[in-house]
């Protein structure tokens, strides 16, 4: 497939499944043998884990959407910078549901071979979100 090709499938996922939670096209975009990639860590998760993945975002931000703010591809890999707003609605991280809405960014870096996703891995920049819903606090200064 074309570097183009490969970036409009990755974008047409986060579009069709994990900003609508339409698990039922999952199979159009990702492997059986998917692998999510954390901390440097290779998790084999298949169809199975990735599906359990966008479940347990949507738990927790049922109106999440992705937006594709820019795109790199190279060979295999497509790096999406994408903005993802939502309303902090589910348990997380072990957190009561605040009802606030926060906004997410994050680098995601896909590979795709033969017209699917087979590994995804990435960062977020999930301190924002974690201020918002009050999870985390900015310590206030010692006088001295």
């Amino acid at each position: 497939m074309s570097l183009e090709s490969n970036k409009s499938l990755v974008r047409r996922y986060y579009e069709a499944v994990v900003s609508t939670g339409n698990l039922d096209r999952l199979a159009e975009f990702i492997t059986p043998e998917y692998t999510e990639v954390c901390a440097n860590v290779r998790h084999d998760v298949g169809l199975a884990g990735a599906a359990e993945h966008v479940r347990g975002v949507r738990r927790t931000y049922p109106d999440l959407r992705l937006t594709v703010e820019q795109q790199i591809a190279e060979g295999e890999y497509v790096v999406t910078r994408v903005t993802a707003p939502g309303t902090h609605a589910g348990v997380w991280p072990g957190m009561t549901p605040t009802g606030k809405r926060v906004e997410m960014t994050a680098v995601n870096i896909d590979r795709v071979v033969n017209g699917r996703i087979v590994e995804h891995g990435g960062a977020a920049d999930l301190l924002l979100p974690l201020l918002e819903i009050g999870a985390v606090r900015v310590a206030q200064p010692v006088d001295n």
